[in-house]
């Protein structure tokens, strides 16, 4: 089954969120959404018992879906994925409450661009775009391919079992606030029984400002940066345990075989594992 979506009206949906609802509930076939090129300004929400759904848009920065709730993390999102069986591409998600830094005089809060809660989720050459909290990477496994992903302050965060597989990391901390420093990942593992961790292969870390690869948000936090291009941006101890100073042990945070200047080990945190 196919469904289109259009703006102008030309079709039986001017909004995705309208074509998403057409939807059968506890649907068990494929059902491919065809988004036109386009700004969409609304809030997008796939429900748990819409499976199934492939949702493709005509590209980065061409078809666009736009936001700017804030505050709470679970209802701010452009977007949120939360069924099983989904994919997207050629998206960009943004939350405009924070974005562009330079064009925006709202005070820095949560402003998710997008939250995927469904397991066996994909998104390919899609674009999420905030500050704060952009992608809540909430639970699932889930992988993501020619993605960008741009922030300044844990904006990767969440428990999911996630890959990101050359994507471009994109730091903005700089744009705001000149000096100060950011945080790429926070990731959510919160019992060593927890299966979540984030990976990211072969992406490139770039931007302005400082970052550290990733910070502790939950006891068992896991991140790793495989086969990747760290710029100079990343600060030379890496990584911080946050709120777990004496349980660094407990934590996995690793590279293995990344290029770039700021990929040196000499100066990272002695509780960096292999």
């Amino acid at each position: 089954m196919m469904i289109n979506v259009d703006p102008t009206r030309r079709t039986s949906f001017s909004t995705i969120q309208s074509a998403i609802d057409s939807v059968p509930s506890n649907n068990k076939d494929w059902i491919f959404i065809s988004v036109k090129a386009g700004i969409y300004n609304e809030q997008v929400k796939i429900p748990p018992d819409k499976p199934f759904i492939y949702l493709k848009g005509e590209g980065i920065g061409k078809t666009n879906v736009v936001w700017g709730a804030h505050d709470t993390m679970l209802t701010s999102s452009t977007f949120a994925s939360m069924a099983d069986n989904i994919v997207v591409s050629g998206i960009t998600f943004v939350n405009s409450y924070n974005y562009p830094p330079r064009k925006n005089g709202n005070p820095v809060k949560q402003a998710v661009a997008a939250r995927i809660s469904g397991d066996k989720s994909a998104f390919y050459e899609c674009s999420f775009l905030g500050y704060q909290d952009t992608l809540l990477d909430d639970k699932g496994r889930h992988f993501f391919k020619l993605c960008t992903i741009e922030g300044a302050i844990d904006f990767i965060f969440g428990g999911g079992q996630s890959i990101y597989e050359q994507c471009t990391i994109s730091v903005n901390v700089g744009e705001l606030k000149p000096g100060s420093t950011g945080y790429i990942a926070a990731q959510a593992r919160a019992s060593p029984k927890d299966g979540g961790g984030f990976i990211f292969k072969q992406c490139n870390v770039t931007g302005k400002g400082k970052v550290f690869l990733g910070r502790a948000w939950k006891a068992y936090s896991r991140a790793i940066y495989y086969d990747s291009f760290l710029s100079d941006i990343v600060v030379p101890q890496g990584w911080d345990a946050w709120a777990h100073d004496g349980h660094e042990s407990e934590i996995t945070f690793a590279e293995d075989k990344c290029q770039g200047r700021g990929s040196d080990k000499s100066k990272r945190v002695k509780w960096e594992k292999n």
